[in-house]
């Protein structure tokens, strides 16, 4: 045993209350028999597909809720389930899109091409939309599909082949299915930039999502070009059309139900509160790394402060939905009162805490967003308050001789808080594609995927549909500790912050500002 580290019995009776007490206590093998707690009930709920599962509003996400409910409360917390509903969808099998004929031929999902979110069977000639630009020019200059008249003489049953550009991918389908189209295939536009592979969104001309009951295949401008020259010859040479299969066979329920877990502390300030939260919640499978990590994290913290009684009132929750627009965390943050949001002083998360190919991220409401475009802003006043406990986590990091790097929250549920003007920090650890130079100088390791196949630039296991291989394998378990630990130093210091709702030189959050009006923003891919 380490020096200085205590021993289990002990940690199992003492009251871990600082940071010396606590650290020892987060210990590898606790964490890693958590996580396989959390694969063995993937692989004990299948979803629709078949295959392991934890995604929101399947059995497998409901065992994980009961499971960590059950531990809570065996831990000597008040635990709450709470319910809300969403638009449910999920594949049944694998899509399948090929080409019938003149040359038979399957195209490669995730390669040659994807589904767009919809439902539906299409067999038959396919049929080029108006508008459609070839030789693409430099920039994008296509409109294709974005008018009725682009479906004029357009053949009812036929399967509409339609250009990317102009207009939200979502007008063209809905012009098609006017037309009497039986799918649609949307390629890539040619322009640099616009030639792979890209699934986009399916919204209106409003921006309002919805499901098609018309199967959509995304392809590569080369999978669009090739079939639309098919398409010229045939015509030209008075031979049958090119055919394709398209097959989406997919569940959509529009009110399924899902849970948040919330945990309370028994001692603390009922209205001095730290959120301690994590996503439950997979995608596209087990979600061992995104995000049984965090929940885990968050979860073996909580156990070993069982015997904690706070200055402030801890709240752990466990949000669902974080995968599918971050649904617990805003249902949980909006279905609160004025009254009772002021109460909360500080919000911590944990998304995602053992990348194998890490970075060590902080969450910073200041810091750069990770998905490109415009800089999220907050309300002012949680800027100066979330550098409190993002300077702790940096503490330790240094203390282990590591590195850091500052992460926006933007898409984690931390952004939920930082919405309403509560201060949020956090840790992550990275996750599909791609690590840059510079995080190798900074953390070692290689360029290219965080997980997954490492060394690749394949994207990962996290984010990619169909792949299924977000399992225990793509965690690494010391990556997992250092981070539970790092993030433990965050927990229980912030429990005992004596200024956590007056981290600034003002109020951290005052009641009578709006929060209906601070919404986030979206960016919409055309």
């Amino acid at each position: 045993m380490p020096s200085g580290a205590a021993a289990p019995a002990q940690c199992g009776t003492q009251v871990n209350d600082t940071p010396s007490k606590l650290l020892p206590c987060i210990k590898k093998a606790d964490l890693w028999n958590i996580m396989k707690d959390f694969q063995a009930i993937a692989d004990a709920n299948p979803g629709p597909d078949g295959h392991p599962s934890r995604n929101s509003g399947e059995p497998g996400y409901k065992a994980s809720v009961d499971y960590v409910a059950s531990a809570m409360e065996a831990a000597g917390y008040g635990v709450t389930i709470q319910p809300y509903t969403f638009e449910y969808y999920a594949y049944k099998g694998t899509p399948s899109f090929s080409e019938v004929s003149p040359t038979a031929h399957d195209y490669v999902l995730l390669t040659d091409w994807g589904p767009g979110k919809s439902i539906g069977i299409a067999a038959g000639a396919i049929q080029p939309a108006g508008g459609i630009v070839l030789p693409p020019t430099p920039t994008s200059s296509s409109t294709s599909g974005c008018t009725a008249s682009d479906f004029t003489g357009f053949v009812p049953g036929r399967v509409a082949l339609i250009q990317r550009g102009s207009c939200n991918f979502g007008v063209k389908v809905l012009n098609a299915k006017a037309a009497g189209a039986s799918g649609v295939i949307i390629f890539n536009e040619g322009n640099p930039g616009r030639t792979g592979l890209l699934i986009g969104s399916l919204l209106d001309a409003a921006g309002n999502p919805f499901i098609p009951t018309i199967p959509v295949a995304f392809t590569t401008f080369g999978v669009g070009q090739s079939l639309y020259n098919q398409y010229q010859q045939a015509v030209q040479l008075g031979t049958p059309l090119p055919t394709v299969n398209l097959n989406i066979d997919a569940i959509l329920d529009p009110n399924r139900t899902d849970w948040n877990v919330i945990a309370e502390s028994k001692g603390g300030d009922k209205n001095h509160v730290v959120v301690v939260d994590a996503h439950l919640d997979a995608i596209y499978g087990a979600g061992m790394l995104d995000n049984a990590s965090g929940s885990t994290t968050i979860l073996d913290i909580a156990q070993q402060m069982k015997n904690v009684i706070p200055r402030n009132k801890l709240r752990f929750i466990w949000f669902g939905g974080e995968e599918i627009g971050l649904l617990g965390s805003s249902y949980y943050v909006n279905s609160l009162s004025s009254e009772q949001l002021s109460h909360i002083g500080y919000d911590l998360d944990a998304d995602v805490t053992a990348t194998p190919n890490y970075t060590l991220g902080v969450l910073d409401p200041a810091a750069p967003n990770l998905f490109g475009g415009a800089q999220q802003t907050f309300p002012n006043r949680v800027y100066k308050p979330s550098t409190v406990a993002r300077d702790q986590a940096v503490a330790y990091l240094d203390s282990q001789g590591k590195n850091h790097e500052f992460f926006s929250p933007v898409g984690t549920d931390a952004f939920n808080f930082n919405l309403v003007g509560i201060p949020a920090s956090g840790v992550l650890t990275g996750q599909d594609c791609c690590k840059t130079q510079q995080e190798v100088d900074l953390f070692g390791g290689y360029l290219g995927n965080f997980e997954g196949n490492v060394p690749s630039f394949d994207g990962g296991c996290v984010d990619n549909p169909f792949r299924w291989c977000d399992n225990l394998s793509n965690n690494d378990p010391d990556v997992l500790t250092l981070m539970s630990r790092d993030f433990a130093t965050m927990v229980v210091q912030m429990a005992f912050d004596t200024k956590v709702m007056s981290s600034s030189t003002g109020v951290v959050y005052n009641k009578k500002l709006p929060i209906a009006g601070e919404v986030a923003r979206h960016v919409v891919i055309k």
